[in-house]
């Protein structure tokens, strides 16, 4: 399993490419070699997968009936743009255009570890989704993690 954590501040390049973190790359899983892939995050942002994390999720999404329209509505918007994408020696990829107007990324990025995956988001953005009272991330973390 991978484990990916922390935040770090990227840049993109001219043509949409974007350096992993050295950190990140080296806790890319062997048995995915340099591919990754891109999809639409819920929110307004990427998310990035080691092949081999992502094949886990594909194959419960596309394990469920077509015959069921909840289903095919899921399946349609999830897998929807999906990119498989091959990092370069330096660790860099190319973010389909279309994904950059998803998560609205400009020049500056942030890349966050979320344990099997990474998340890349407008700095702007990222901020927005994050809890500013410490007090509401203790009841969360209460709510969910407390024995």
């Amino acid at each position: 399993m991978s484990f990916f954590t922390s935040e770090y501040e990227c840049k993109l390049d001219a043509k949409g490419r974007i350096v992993l973190p050295a950190k990140i790359k080296s806790s890319l899983p062997q048995a995915s070699g340099n591919e990754i892939v891109v999809r639409r995050g819920f929110e307004p942002c990427l998310v990035l997968y080691p092949l081999v994390e992502y094949k886990k999720i594909f194959s419960k999404v596309a394990g469920l009936s077509e015959f069921n329209e909840e289903f095919r509505t899921l399946q349609r918007n999830f897998f929807r743009g999906n990119s498989m994408v091959e990092l370069d020696a330096n660790g860099r990829f190319l973010i389909p255009k279309s994904m950059i107007r998803y998560a609205n990324l400009e020049r500056e990025a942030v890349v966050v570890g979320m344990g099997n995956r990474v998340e890349i988001w407008n700095p702007a953005s990222y901020d927005e989704y994050l809890i500013k009272d410490q007090s509401k991330f203790s009841e969360l973390a209460e709510k969910y993690l407390a024995d």
